[in-house]
């Protein structure tokens, strides 16, 4: 699997597409739908009632976790799924990492590099990879440079060391 393989699986899902029509909806500045929804879209996965569907955005000018629970409220109103909205503008000090300068720089920052992944419309579809496909295709969880400690902790957490089909690189 390769960066076209990964980019057309998710054009030709209608839940991605789905998805991002909605989210386009809120016209929120710098947005994406990120990390595992998307990673389970490519590996095939079916993704359980407990899985969220990360959509991050960029906006220095109001840092409101009231705003962000807000834009969840406006997508469950229009389509009933499990909505995390946050402004990446904000999430830096959760994180404790120096500040981002845009939703991307953020994904870039994510726990693990098949977590590391964004798809937008803006107006056309665009996906963002910062480490690459080769981890997809291989089927590997990894750290981002930026949280091996973090991502320790969620391979534990998150059970994957009981999957298989997976390879943990810690």
């Amino acid at each position: 699997m390769n960066l076209v393989d990964i980019e057309r699986r998710l054009r030709e899902d209608s839940e991605v597409q789905l998805m991002l029509t909605t989210v386009e909806r809120l016209d929120l500045p710098d947005w994406w739908i990120c990390a595992g929804v998307l990673r389970s879209k490519i590996w095939g996965i079916d993704q359980n009632a407990q899985s969220d569907i990360d959509i991050v955005y960029f906006d220095p000018s109001d840092i409101s976790e009231a705003t962000e629970k807000k834009h969840e409220r406006q997508l469950c109103e229009w389509i009933d799924l499990p909505w995390s909205v946050k402004n990446q503008a904000r999430m830096h000090t959760i994180n404790e990492l120096p500040p981002y300068t845009s939703a991307q720089d953020a994904i870039s920052k994510f726990p693990e590099t098949v977590t590391a992944i964004g798809v937008t419309r803006r107006p056309d579809f665009e996906l963002y990879l910062p480490y690459g496909a080769g981890d997809f295709r291989d089927r590997i969880i990894r750290p981002t440079p930026h949280f091996h400690l973090i991502f320790q902790r969620r391979v534990i957490e998150k059970r994957w060391q009981d999957n298989t089909g997976l390879h943990i690189c810690i």
